[in-house]
């Protein structure tokens, strides 16, 4: 549980960030960026997710499971944007803006967790 509350108030903050960042600028993804841009920001997120994958690989019914999931999607979506650099990115609709907004709960579950005492659990 120590690694879990460790790497979560790092990953925590950082994705409450880029996900509270990415509902305010959604619009620069429908624009049609440059296919080097999407591929950038894959190449990101793929050393972000395998990061945490290859530190938090515990699979358990407890809040950590969030953290390896957070790792794999990020290792997954970075792998997506590396290889498909011209496929459509998120559009700015509903669906996109509540997707983010149940990311950010998660997000904000994470670092919650991470950073409450150990006493309680």
């Amino acid at each position: 549980m120590s690694k879990s509350r460790e790497l979560g108030q790092y990953i925590g903050p950082v994705l409450v960030l880029l996900f509270v960042s990415e509902i305010i600028n959604l619009h620069i993804w429908s624009n049609g960026n440059p296919p080097q841009l999407n591929y950038l920001n894959g190449f990101v997120l793929l050393l972000f997710g395998w990061y945490i994958v290859s530190k938090h690989n515990i699979w358990t019914r407890s809040w950590p499971i969030l953290i390896t999931l957070a790792g794999w999607f990020a290792t997954l979506l970075g792998l997506y944007r590396m290889f498909f650099p011209d496929a459509p990115q998120a559009s700015d609709s509903p669906a996109t803006i509540i997707s983010l907004i149940i990311l950010l709960v998660i997000a904000l579950f994470i670092t919650y967790k991470s950073y409450k005492t150990k006493k309680s659990n």
